[in-house]
Parts: structure tokens; C-alpha cells; sequence
């Protein structure tokens, strides 16, 4: 390959020529974990023992950090972390990097602490956070099923390096303030999904009736909770014709043909369709199962889910079923301990509110199929702001877009 003038070929790519290449161990040092004992752990300790199930990839997960009354008289001060520390999961899913969001947190074994030496914290966490990195450490892992890093193979990985701290820093912030993008994105997802929930238990039980019908006063108790006076109680059998259609084995499937729908969405494709419009299904094997799914058009439906097929239900709105359902818990439809499951009849006899005419069903669905709608846009400028973040960092993280 052509290298152009003010650049030079190298073991890790084509990099500027005043760029550098070095091992990871030249520019920070790896510091290993304290073996906590798990006697030690207590729920309502003031310390976070942080493990490598805290680790994931590019974040730190702090919902389930063990806890730890005090710290043991032989730990050492890398054991301790510090807001900004580097962290690496050396066990499992080995590679993974995250930063440290929380106070008060310790540092368990098989999770390393990489201590900047030569770079800024945030270019070294940005440098570990190359797929290129992470592609290679997986390689690297030893030990089965519950792969292992060693020190070497983290700290010999070769990384190129600007040659100035200004230049790493214009890097760290052009990526930072991706990173601000993504998260504020994000956290607009979060708030719509928050506000579609709460709409769905005020339109889907009655609770707030749409301003264009008329409200007749008064509620009524009843086995699903208190509703409007003219709404009904009707169970899903009588709503929809329920059954589990024949499931195909994997040997069946296609490269590419009609969607086949299992237990958990889309498990592969299929010559043949056994259905030409999109159903309302319930996962009705696994762990997940009760979870509510809509299919797209022209598809195979296997026998892990449950179809409700209400269409020649005249007057429901299919759209309007398919959000009311999503709004139900089904746990008491499941039967079984090893393997869960639901079967037809307690799904049947399972009870849902439902508003007097179509014409009201059709306007909440309307609602909430625009909620998810301005969700759906959302998540995927989620998506593309990460694509354009990963592009960015491997433009600038190789030098062929200089900020400086």
C-alpha cells in the first residue's frame, strides 16, 4: 500500500512519521487486585468491592458491587480507586475497559488498574477502547471457558502515540464530546421510555381518558383494578384465538428467506412463511418467558411463542391489543420450575380492561404507537452517533486526521 508523504509503515499500521509506536507497559503500569474474601462481604458495607463483573465494556456497572464493612489491614494504596482510575477485566470477558464512576471503591483480584505514566488517563482509556485492542485480548485468552489474561499479554500490546500531550488532549476532547452526545441522547431515550410508561398505565387502564371522548362519571372495581364504568373485563381467549404453531428445527433454516420468530425475537430465516401479517406473540419457553413480541409481515412463527391472533375480531384494534398486552404482567401465567413455560389455558383466562368502541382503542393505540415511534428515531441516532464516534477514533487514534 502507497504511504503518503509525513507518514510511515509500522507493525501497527500506517501512522505519522513524528508518531511513535509503544508497548502498553511504556506508558502506564498494570497494578493487580486485592483477594477479597467473600465471608468479608456484608449488603450494608460502606466500601465497593469492584469485580470483573463491574467491568463492561467501555462503562462501570456499580448496581451490583459486593460491599465491605471496613478495609483489611494489608491492603495496599493501588488497591484503593481513585474517581478517573482505568480498569481491565483480566477474567472472562477479558479486555473490557471502564473508568471508575463511584467513591469508596476497591479493587478485587483478576481486575487490573492501569496507572498512566507518559499519556493523560483519558487518552490511555480511549487508546484501550479500540476494538482493535479488545479483538486481540480475547485472542490472547487462556484457561477454557473462563479465559485468562496475564500481565505480558496486556502490557506488550503496541499502541501508536502522538508525540505531544497537546495533541493527545485535542484527541481526548474531539472524543469527549462525542461521548457527551451519546449520553445525552441516551438519557433522552430514557426519559421518553419513562414517559411512554406512564402513559401506558394511564391510557390502557382508563385512568385518563382522551380528551375527545366523553367521560361519563364514575369507576368501577373490578378483578384487574378500577376502571371507567363503560369499559369491559373480557378475557384473551375471548379476544384472540390462541395457539403455538409447528416449530422448525435450525437444519431448516436459510442465508436469507422470511423472518422466523422464537422464544426471543428472530432466531433465523425460512423458505415458507406461516403467516402473511404481522402477530401479537408471547414467549411461552425459557427465562424469558411471558415477554410480549410483535412480529413483522410474512413471517414463521415457531412453537416457543404463543400467537393471539385477534383478527377476526372485529371489533378490536389490533394495534390497541398488541400495547395492552405489552402493559400486562403474564408471571402468573407461568408454570414449571426447570425449564418455565405457558401454555394455553391460564393465558386464556387471563383478564385485560378494555375501552367500549374501537374507535377508543384506535386513538390510545395512536398514542403510543407515536411514543414508540419518536423512540425508535431516537435510538437510532444512538446508533449512528456511536458509529460516527467509533470512525472518529480510528481517524484519530492512527494520525490520519490530525487536530494539531
Amino acid at each position: 500500500m502507497e504511504v503518503k508523504p509525513g507518514y510511515k509503515q509500522t507493525e501497527v499500521g500506517v501512522i505519522p512519521e513524528e508518531w511513535g509506536v509503544k508497548p502498553l507497559s511504556s506508558i502506564a503500569q498494570l497494578k493487580n487486585g486485592y483477594a477479597f474474601k467473600s465471608r468479608t462481604y456484608s449488603a450494608l458495607g460502606c466500601f465497593n468491592v469492584v469485580t470483573i463483573a463491574n467491568v463492561q465494556d467501555g462503562f462501570m456497572d456499580v448496581a451490583e458491587c459486593n460491599k465491605i464493612d471496613g478495609i483489611p489491614r494489608d491492603i495496599q494504596p493501588h488497591h484503593r480507586l481513585e474517581l478517573g482510575d482505568v480498569l481491565i477485566s483480566m477474567t472472562g470477558n477479558v479486555g473490557r475497559v471502564c473508568r471508575v464512576t463511584t467513591a469508596n471503591c476497591l479493587l478485587n483480584q483478576r481486575v487490573g488498574k492501569l496507572v498512566p505514566s507518559s499519556v493523560d488517563a483519558s487518552f490511555l482509556f480511549l487508546m484501550l477502547g479500540q476494538r482493535r485492542f479488545l479483538t486481540a485480548m480475547a485472542g490472547k485468552a487462556k484457561g477454557g471457558a473462563q479465559g485468562n489474561l496475564s500481565v505480558s499479554d496486556i502490557t506488550d500490546f503496541l499502541f501508536p502515540l502522538p508525540p505531544t500531550k497537546a495533541e493527545q488532549e485535542a484527541i481526548a476532547e474531539a472524543l469527549s464530546d462525542a461521548d457527551a452526545l451519546i449520553e445525552s441522547l441516551g438519557q433522552l431515550v430514557a426519559k421518553k421510555r419513562q414517559l411512554k410508561q406512564g402513559a401506558m398505565q394511564e391510557l390502557l387502564t382508563g385512568k385518563k381518558r382522551l380528551p375527545w371522548f366523553e367521560v361519563k362519571p364514575g369507576y368501577k372495581q373490578t378483578e384487574v383494578g378500577v376502571i371507567p364504568e363503560d369499559w369491559e373485563v373480557k378475557p384473551l381467549g375471548a379476544l384472540a384465538t390462541l395457539y403455538q404453531p409447528i416449530t422448525i428445527s435450525a437444519k431448516q433454516f436459510a442465508e436469507a428467506g422470511f423472518p422466523v420468530y422464537g422464544a426471543n425475537g428472530v432466531v433465523g430465516f425460512y423458505s415458507k412463511s406461516n403467516h402473511d401479517t404481522w402477530q401479537v406473540t408471547v414467549t411461552c419457553r425459557g427465562s424469558t418467558c411471558g415477554t410480549v413480541n410483535r412480529t413483522a409481515d410474512r413471517c414463521w412463527i415457531t412453537g416457543n411463542a404463543m400467537v393471539l391472533n385477534c383478527e377476526h375480531n372485529k371489533s378490536l384494534s389490533k394495534e390497541f391489543f398488541y400495547h395492552l398486552l405489552c402493559n400486562q404482567d403474564l408471571s402468573d401465567c407461568i408454570t414449571g420450575t426447570g425449564q418455565p413455560q405457558i401454555v394455553r389455558s391460564p393465558l386464556a383466562a387471563f383478564s385485560v380492561p378494555l375501552p367500549p368502541t374501537k374507535a377508543e382503542q384506535t386513538a390510545i393505540a395512536a398514542i403510543l404507537s407515536d411514543m414508540d415511534a419518536e423512540i425508535a428515531a431516537l435510538e437510532t441516532k444512538v446508533a449512528k452517533a456511536r458509529q460516527l464516534k467509533q470512525g472518529m477514533m480510528q481517524e484519530l487514534l492512527t494520525g490520519r486526521i490530525r487536530l494539531i
